[in-house]
């Protein structure tokens, strides 16, 4: 009698388990295309199905290739490879090239288009777009990156605003497979060819010129940002409606900088990649408005400069060269700000901001019932 009754117990428990199991795997509804959960988000980027890799194989800079065929191919890149263009991405100090190297040698041109919704970000070249934010992403920062499609890329809902992510590629098989399904999801992650890592932020930054020069030639301006910055876009949307300024670049601008020449710093920057005393003025990687008629030639000139890994430093001297403005806007923060509603409404771009902030920052900018002078 006993054993019967554990027996009626288990087969119970089973039941229950199968019931849950099968509900959890029913399709979730979305609100505006968006999950309405991180929960529901994962649940929803586990049942979409894998998309395969580029078949495109290049040069690299780090000590894995550029380019991932598949999964098991991923799995041998993990082994460092030879030659002059090796500078270590992983976690470890950098090694960095002992001479200067013409970035042509070591940017390979080319994106993961498969998935991105090109139309929706800049549809027609950009003939309708005032503006076009790229935002400058690392592979594991999904949280800051759905919190950013959940509060100001909101405007990008705009016929006149398109905003993407830009990303490089990963040795890691899951991880790639992981940015795939989201990109399936939501189509907004503009993908280069290079390894994405801190060392390589310069190649990112060309690899969002060459996306925009090819498919989005004709757009009036281009915010480059990063994932950890809040961006106003209304008060952006104000500024360029208030300069008509040609071949320009916007942002909170350092003059006299020194360079760091000891490798132990974050921001160091060996001789033979420049070796001036003083960095020419230079607008904060964090967020810096460039004019439209600027891309392609900051693209195509990028190709025959020497490769300097601080990309806001590398930028700098690429407009130096083609003599490019460089204009001061204190509106652009490269720094924390107190979240007053009335003073996030009148600047930019707040730097370093966390992930749980930026809601915080958006419903303060948004909220009706502060009234500011």
């Amino acid at each position: 009698m006993r054993l019967c009754m554990v027996l009626g117990a288990f087969i119970v428990i089973t039941l229950i388990n199968a019931s849950f199991s099968a509900e959890e795997s029913k399709h979730v509804p979305s609100i505006g295309g968006f999950p309405m959960r991180h929960k529901i988000e994962k649940n929803v980027l586990s049942k979409i199905p894998i998309r395969g890799a580029s078949k495109n194989h290049g040069s690299n800079i780090g000590n894995y290739p550029l380019t991932e065929r598949s999964n098991k191919t991923e799995e041998k890149n993990l082994r460092p490879s030879k030659g002059i263009n090796s500078v270590q991405t992983s976690g470890a100090a950098p090694l960095l090239p002992d001479r200067p190297v013409l970035t042509i040698k070591i940017y390979e041109p080319g994106h993961l288009n498969k998935e991105i919704d090109i139309k929706r970000i800049c549809g027609y070249g950009g003939k309708y777009l005032k503006l076009l934010i790229l935002i400058t992403s690392a592979h594991s920062h999904f949280t800051a990156r759905m919190s950013i499609r959940h509060t100001w890329m909101n405007y990008g809902r705009r016929r006149d605003v398109g905003i993407a992510f830009v990303l490089g590629r990963t040795t890691n098989a899951s991880l790639y497979e992981s940015l795939n399904k989201e990109n399936y999801i939501y189509g907004d992650m503009i993908r280069g060819q290079f390894i994405d890592s801190y060392i390589n932020l310069t190649l990112k930054t060309i690899s969002l010129l060459e996306w925009t020069d090819t498919h989005c030639p004709r757009v009036k301006y281009i915010l480059k940002t990063d994932d950890d910055t809040f961006i106003n876009v209304p008060k952006l949307l104000d500024f360029i409606d208030g300069h008509k300024d040609n071949r320009t670049i916007y942002g909170h601008i350092i003059e006299n900088a020194k360079p760091y020449r000891q490798r132990a710093y974050k921001s160091f920057v060996p001789y033979h990649q420049y070796g001036g005393s003083v960095y020419p003025p230079f607008a904060t990687g964090t967020a810096y408005l460039l004019t439209g008629d600027i891309v392609h030639e900051l693209y195509v000139h990028s190709l025959k400069t020497n490769y300097i890994q601080l990309e806001d430093i590398f930028t700098a001297v690429l407009a130096q060269s083609l003599k490019i403005k460089i204009v001061n806007a204190g509106s652009f923060y490269n720094t924390r700000i107190p979240f007053l509603p009335c003073r996030i409404r009148n600047v930019i771009s707040v730097h370093d901001i966390k992930e749980n902030e930026i809601y915080d920052i958006w419903r303060k900018q948004m909220d009706s019932t502060v009234k500011c002078n």
